[in-house]
């Protein structure tokens, strides 16, 4: 019995043991839940880690005066490691010295809270250990500056836990001009313009960072472990902010007068080929004009722009000269039962040079057809020598392929010979605005057609890596003789046909052709009376230095739709203001701004002693001191002394690399560099307070 007592003794005792041990199991369990839970959930995240690719800053694109037209600017978000082994070092020293006077500083930075709550979520953050407390997002370059300056933050990052992470914002400081061309950077957005065709050269090479998961899977960067991203080169372009300001707003006026749907128009440099402005505007459904797609670059029926390669064509096959007299029938012709009409009443016959001038349908339909009728090869070979029947090739990816029916790939039986009398005044036939002014600018260069081109040239770190030529596509499309009385034509035009009263009292003298035709491209068909207005030329005449078309889609059934009334007044207001601005008085539309670092440099004194006598400059210093900032002026170099010292941050800008990194090292600084070539600032202002040890970011150009 006593035995049985024992054993019940035992067993009852190992079950209260076992009972104890599994409460005290679960109440661990429950107590590092519920109040240790983000602690260890922190520590696991810390043991993974990944790599994420980091964006180079994308290059710029610049217009040919060195404006900019798309750019990229800094922007920062901070973070603070509250974990960070220097913050806490000696019970958060550093943090509770410098919590006030940072909470101050902060508020009147950012001034969206007061300092007491700057404080409070400060102090809560440094309680809770948060490992990647957010600060504030899309923080500004200058504001950046100023916050390395701010108590504790300008101790370094292992002391102030502060951590920046460099984003960029891409940005058209010009606004909407010339939008669409240029184009506008969007993350996982479509590129279009520019930005699209150079995305390869201006988006750089991506780097590398190693990112470790800290608590609430917020991924935070491993300090040391990380690839830096090679920045973009830099797009510089032929485009004139000037002109295309100027084209954009003769464009804009006539659209906004007629409530026209779209509308377009290229400047290009007649001896180059240079494109200086595109515009392209359309109407919203707001009543409001945009810039909604590259209308340059599509594809219409050209309607009697077309006229000028019929007569090139006519008159190069010696089938006529500008001369001889052509029979109009009064304006209509019957062509095997359609009826081709010119829109106004004519004379029975006139010369071809009046019926171009007077931009008479029957009369150019009628050369094309009777010509050409039973050989449309010998028509068409005109339009390959033009050019016409491919794309440009301009450094946008947009261009549409022109659509003209080639008589060599269609069998005899198949072609209609009407087709050639359509051809004739710019009907059955698609080409772009831009393929137009490509033909228009050759016969202003006497024949000599050139390649339209955006791009001057790519810069790398500032040092040109491909640079664009003027590229001659046909040294002559005619000859001699035909282009005399091409030009004969179009001049005529201007002055006594249907472009004269809008350059009769124009103070130069201009070419160029007008245009009207319906509208047929599948949102509208002839019947809803839509209208394309056109005017291709040139000026001034005796010495041609700029081409220009313009091209604009009316309203159906607008009240004023010919290309005389709609389309030439823009190139008159156009070239109006380029005469008197670039022609006129012989100078440039806006001088180019000269980069001072050119003419400025920082360096030791015997450097800057030895580069003045290699090039022959004048030099005399006598200043204390080794270091100088010189300026170049009439061949004579002048000196100032950089300041050095332990608790001033110095002024290193205009200093190469091994320079600063001297200067600033020696005084215990750590230095981190972004960029290439010499410092053009530093994330500290010179002149400021600065301690040992701290660091220190260089931004080189």
């Amino acid at each position: 019995m006593e035995v049985k007592k024992d054993i019940l003794w035992r067993v009852y005792l190992g079950f209260l043991g076992l009972g104890v041990f599994g409460f005290l199991i679960l109440g661990k369990a429950f107590y590092t839940q519920r109040f240790e839970g983000s602690y260890w959930k922190s520590m696991g995240d810390s043991l993974h880690t990944k790599i994420l690719d980091l964006a180079a800053e994308r290059g710029t694109i610049y217009s040919e005066d060195g404006s900019m037209l798309s750019t990229s600017l800094p922007q920062f978000d901070i973070y603070i490691d509250f974990g960070a082994d220097g913050l806490r070092a000696k019970d958060g020293k550093n943090f509770y010295e410098n919590i006030d006077s940072l909470s101050i500083s902060l508020a009147g930075l950012f001034n969206d809270k007061t300092a007491a709550e700057y404080k409070k979520e400060l102090k809560q953050a440094y309680a809770d250990k948060e490992r990647y407390y957010q600060l504030h997002k899309k923080v500004s370059f200058e504001e950046y500056k100023a916050l390395r300056s701010f108590p504790l933050v300008r101790l370094g990052r292992n002391k102030s836990g502060f951590i920046a992470e460099v984003k960029t914002k891409r940005l058209n400081p010009f606004g909407e001009l010339g939008f669409r061309t240029i184009g506008l950077y969007r993350e996982n957005s479509k590129l279009v313009g520019l930005e699209r065709s150079f995305d390869s050269v201006l988006r750089g090479t991506t780097g590398k960072r190693l990112v470790r998961y800290v608590a609430g899977g917020v991924l935070m960067p491993v300090e040391g472990f990380e690839v830096e991203p090679e920045n973009g080169d830099d797009v510089y372009t032929t485009i004139d902010v000037n002109i295309q300001d100027i084209t954009e707003r003769a464009l804009m006026r006539t659209m906004t007068t007629n409530e026209a749907l779209e509308g377009t128009c290229i400047v290009m440099e007649v001896a180059t080929g240079k494109i200086k402005a595109i515009a392209n505007l359309g109407r919203t459904p707001e009543g409001t004009y945009f810039e909604t797609d590259n209308y340059a670059l599509r594809t219409s029926e050209p309607g009697s722009t077309i006229k000028l390669v019929t007569l090139l064509a006519a008159l190069e096959d010696k089938h006529v000269t500008i001369n001889d007299n052509i029979a109009i029938h009064g304006g209509r012709w019957n062509l095997n039962g359609r009826t081709i009409v010119d829109d106004h009443h004519g004379p029975e016959v006139t010369t071809i040079k009046t019926a171009f001038t007077q931009s008479s349908n029957v009369a150019m339909s009628k050369l094309a057809y009777q010509y050409y009728t039973g050989k449309p090869k010998e028509y068409y070979k005109h339009f390959t020598a033009l050019h016409l029947t491919g794309k440009t090739g301009i450094e946008l990816n947009e261009e549409f392929s022109p659509l003209i029916r080639n008589p060599n790939k269609v069998k005899p039986k198949q072609w209609h010979p009407q087709t050639l009398a359509s051809w004739g005044f710019g009907y059955e036939l698609m080409v772009s605005p831009l393929q137009m002014l490509m033909v228009y600018n050759a016969v202003a260069n006497n024949g000599k057609m050139m390649k339209p081109y955006l791009l001057n040239e790519i810069k790398s770190y500032g040092t040109v890596i491909r640079k664009n030529k003027p590229i001659v596509l046909n040294e002559a499309i005619a000859s001699e003789a035909t282009i005399k009385q091409l030009q004969e034509c179009l001049a005529a035009v201007c002055t006594e046909g249907t472009a004269r009263k809008q350059f009769e009292t124009a103070p130069y003298k201009a070419a160029g052709k007008t245009g009207t035709a319906k509208v047929n491209d599948g949102k509208f068909k002839y019947r809803d009376g839509v209208y394309q207005s056109a005017f291709a030329g040139y000026f001034p005449v005796d010495a041609p230095k700029y081409s220009i078309i313009v091209v604009v889609k009316n309203k159906p059934h607008a009240a004023n739709y010919y290309g005389g009334s709609v389309a030439a007044p823009v190139f008159r207001e156009i070239a109006d203001h380029l005469y008197k601005y670039s022609i006129d008085k012989q100078q440039p539309l806006q001088l180019p701004v000269q980069d001072s670092m050119l003419y400025t440099f920082a360096g030791m004194k015997k450097e800057v002693n030895t580069i003045a006598s290699q090039f022959g400059f004048t030099y005399a210093d006598q200043l204390a001191g080794n270091w100088r900032r010189s300026y170049l002026k009439n061949k004579t170099v002048q000196s100032q002394t950089v300041q050095t010292s332990n608790a001033v941050m110095p002024d290193v800008k205009g200093m190469g690399l091994k320079d600063a990194l001297y200067v600033l090292e020696t005084a215990g600084m750590k230095v981190q560099v972004t960029g290439k070539g010499r410092i053009v600032n530093t994330s500290v202002a010179a002149g400021s307070p600065v301690a040992k040890g701290q660091e220190i970011m260089l931004y080189l150009n």
